[in-house]
């Protein structure tokens, strides 16, 4: 079928690509209404013919524009909707402004309907065209974005206040390794994995090398615990509060100059759990310990063969 596109199509998206009118896609935008957007009706705005910024939601559709008609309290909107391969036009009443609705058009190309969630948005509207005083909705949604990522914080740090005990663990008193996994703050910081895992009285208690020196207390459980140690970076030994889950834990860092309580989650992963002598640092160690008992045992066997050798 042949493409056919009406002058007021051409027209119509001219005006919208010359004016201050936008198409604006969902996937934009958090959904298609904003925090604190009220609907606005007829009778709250004056009289006359403006452009207009239309939020939308559909498949098919590349863009939307349109101009905004008022009269006597009534609204309709003459629309531009841009298809995969046509421009379709239409007229069609705006129950209010701010306020989602949807619209099922036909595509004069295939005779198929798409229907289309949208959103006339008030605030793109001249102040004077309307009769009420509109908030700042970016202000709005700034704030409340704000207070909830406040909130998820304070919902991590109270989970690491809660008082909780160690995990109790099927496995005989000892030492044992356990992967571990870090996530929050920066990014930055990093505990070794695989940790030390202490099995006292069948709980569950983890010995973790964090890769800084500037952590000088942590949370968890409800407790605070100290570094073990005097020199080099922060270890700690904490209980483990929850397995193969989130356990969520408080650290203070001095690295940014005074004191900050930094949020982390812990992962420990039960079916990781191994022998102590697996961890990459015991091997080390054994490894030097071979070595040192060679280069001993060389120079004894040395020393002997030298004195031999004198008489």
């Amino acid at each position: 079928m042949k493409k056919r596109v009406s002058l007021f199509a051409m027209a119509t998206l001219a005006i919208c690509v010359m004016s201050t009118s936008q198409m604006v896609l969902a996937s934009d935008c958090d959904g298609l209404e904003k925090y604190g957007m009220l609907p606005i009706y007829g009778t709250d705005v004056e009289d006359g013919v403006y452009p207009v910024d239309i939020l939308y939601d559909a498949v098919n559709v590349k863009g939307i524009c349109g101009e905004l008609t008022v009269e006597d309290g009534d609204m309709q909107a003459e629309l531009s909707i841009e298809g995969a391969d046509i421009v379709q036009t239409c007229t069609i009443p705006v129950p209010a402004l701010n306020k989602e609705f949807t619209y099922s058009v036909l595509w004069e190309n295939t005779e198929e309907r798409t229907e289309i969630s949208m959103l006339i948005d008030a605030s793109s509207l001249p102040s004077e065209a309307l009769k009420v005083t509109l908030p700042d909705y970016d202000k709005i949604e700034a704030a409340m974005t704000a207070y909830e990522e406040k909130e998820a914080e304070e919902e991590e740090k109270s989970e690491a206040y809660i008082p909780a005990e160690p995990v109790a663990l099927d496995r005989k008193d000892g030492e044992y390794s356990i992967q571990v996994d870090l996530t929050g703050g920066s990014g930055k910081a990093y505990i070794s994995s695989p940790a030390i895992l202490y099995v006292r009285d069948g709980k569950a208690y983890a010995r973790l090398a964090w890769s800084s020196e500037n952590y000088d207390y942590m949370i968890v459980g409800g407790e605070k615990y100290l570094p073990v140690n005097e020199t080099g970076n922060s270890v700690f030994e904490v209980p483990i509060t929850v397995l193969d889950g989130d356990m969520y834990v408080i650290a203070d860092t001095t690295a940014m100059g005074t004191p900050h309580e930094v949020n982390y989650v812990l992962n420990f992963y039960s079916d990781s759990i191994a022998s102590k002598a697996q961890m990459p640092q015991e091997a080390a160690k054994r490894v030097l310990a071979v070595a040192l008992v060679i280069i001993i045992g060389g120079g004894i066997l040395s020393h002997y063969l030298k004195k031999k050798n004198q008489y």
